[in-house]
């Protein structure tokens, strides 16, 4: 049964060429060699996932919202578009030359999840079709700047399970990003989800650069993770190893001594210096109060030393949280715009990033981390502008939360209340800031508050830190004790959304294709 060479070809009628005159496979469009090669230059995905992250890649900005609104009343379902909208954007916008500005497109994702979540029924999608159609802006702005999309990984540099750690901490440590780049994939291959956040979290926190944004994309991309499911984990993983490894115009910061790196370095040595106790008690108002005195004046080098000191006085962690999510509010009140807006936003991924580990030396680390950034935001700040003088104190002659006035949840025009301080949002921000610390002291609603605040976002919402930020603090909310979230709320409204801003032309686009 033995056939050679010659006797194949002339059976299938192909001798004297390649594929003689008379081949049966002439009727067949010619196949190139380039056809032929494996010359794929783009991240695989989850063969599930793949058609609905085509699909938003494919589709034109301008028929975004009226493209997935229809696959999604023909069953395309929630978990799939955000899933789509998360992998379309770690495949097609680099988080270079620094994680933030293009790249909120990918940073935005779960804050308009956590946004749709909150969300009244009727208004749920809108948070996700206002990030598609800003994702599509972004992917025309990266295709015309730099053509970037992620490649494949490099299979046969990816070192064996029993490495990949190793390979990963060594890669992350020489802030290599070749190196991270295969062994992020052998570790997600390999590892669980919990392994992963551990190693992550210290990544994230570890430098300043990017305002913050390090630690924001850590805990993004975990939590919409979390959602969407593990299986579309690595080129998630892949984007945010390259993401914490940005140092752009620098030396290597392994080798160097730079401002970015040095609180990472001081914390290091310090956490011993934390008590047994230090999560032991809980709402201290006044020892908050006073080291968020000393966080206006701090080093970024002191900052930590006052919150050891602070711990070692028996001031639970749960105190120190509460300084550092106030302070960082006040912050943005003494300076509205894109670093106070920051500092809260990073105060929010530390913090659950603290929540969220399971070991205690990455807890003592993200502690003091968080304050020793603030120090560094407030020089930022002070870089764009001197810095207004007034601070929470100007909240300090309402009554404490639970008085004896009657709420004002009882009071028939509650709603003309909450009006009158969105419309302030936009004209007097500072009043506006009053009026809602005091509503609050008589026993205002914050839950109405909330809902108000993010139905003004999905309406005056224009960029991706209306989203970012209104997440973070009307989450945080819950995070500071009692005694300061009424002055934490309040801080809240200089970067909130007014009710007489301009609407979002697209609210009108996205009702209709809904």
């Amino acid at each position: 049964m033995a056939t050679d060479r010659r006797q194949f070809l002339t059976r299938a009628g192909l001798a004297g060429s390649a594929l003689g005159t008379g081949c049966f496979l002439q009727g067949l469009p010619a196949v190139s060699a380039q056809e032929v090669a494996n010359t794929t230059q783009l991240v695989p995905l989850d063969s599930g996932i793949e058609p609905t992250v085509r699909l938003i890649e494919e589709t034109p900005q301008a028929e975004i919202i009226e493209t997935i609104a229809a696959r999604i009343k023909s069953g395309l379902s929630y978990r799939e578009v955000l899933g789509g909208l998360l992998l379309a954007g770690v495949r097609n916008v680099q988080p270079r030359p620094a994680v933030g500005f293009k790249f909120h497109s990918v940073l935005v994702v779960n804050s308009a999840h956590l946004a749709s979540l909150a969300s009244p029924d009727q208004d749920r999608w809108l948070p996700i079709l206002w990030a598609l159609d800003y994702f599509k802006a972004t992917q025309a702005e990266e295709s015309r700047q730099t053509g970037w999309r992620m490649e494949p990984v490099n299979e046969s540099q990816i070192p064996p399970p029993s490495h990949a750690r190793d390979a990963f901490v060594q890669a992350m440590d020489n802030w290599n990003v070749e190196q991270a780049d295969a062994a992020v994939a052998g570790l997600v291959r390999t590892s669980g989800r919990n392994e992963l956040f551990e190693l992550f979290c210290r990544y994230g926190a570890r430098d300043y650069r990017s305002i913050g944004h390090k630690a924001i994309y850590v805990a993004n991309s975990f939590r919409t993770l979390d959602c969407i499911g593990w299986e579309h984990a690595e080129p998630v993983m892949r984007s945010l190893a390259f993401a914490l490894l940005n140092h752009s115009g620098e030396d290597n910061p392994a080798r160097s001594d730079l401002e970015p790196d040095r609180p990472w370095r001081i914390n290091q040595e310090r956490i011993e210096q934390i008590p047994a106790s230090w999560l032991d008690g809980g709402e201290n108002k006044a020892a908050s109060l006073e080291l968020i005195t000393a966080l206006r004046e701090a080093s970024a080098e002191d900052a930590s030393r006052v919150a050891i000191e602070a711990l070692n006085q028996q001031v639970s962690a749960q105190g120190v949280w509460d300084a550092v999510l106030v302070a960082a509010g006040e912050l943005l009140m003494r300076q509205p715009g894109i670093i106070g807006l920051h500092a809260v936003t990073t105060a929010n991924a530390l913090r659950y990033a603290f929540q969220t580990s399971g070991e205690e030396d990455s807890r003592r680390m993200l502690l003091l981390q968080a304050c020793s950034f603030l120090p560094l935001f407030r020089k930022s700040a002070e870089g764009r502008g001197a810095l207004a003088s007034t601070n929470i104190e100007a909240f300090a002659g309402g009554e404490a939360a639970g008085n004896t006035q009657q709420p004002a949840t009882q009071s028939p025009d509650a709603q003309a209340h909450i009006d009158q301080i969105f419309s302030e949002v936009s004209r007097d921000r500072q009043q506006a800031a009053q009026s809602l610390y005091h509503y609050m002291q008589a026993g205002g609603s914050a839950e109405a508050i909330m809902n108000e605040a993010r139905r003004l976002v999905f309406l005056k919402g224009r960029d991706a830190h209306d989203y970012k930020f209104s997440a973070a603090v009307l989450e945080d909310y819950y995070q500071v004790s009692p005694g300061l979230r009424n002055q934490f709320l309040a801080l809240s409204v200089f970067n909130l959304r007014g009710s007489e801003d301009r609407d979002n032309e697209l609210v009108t686009r996205m009702r209709a294709a809904i």
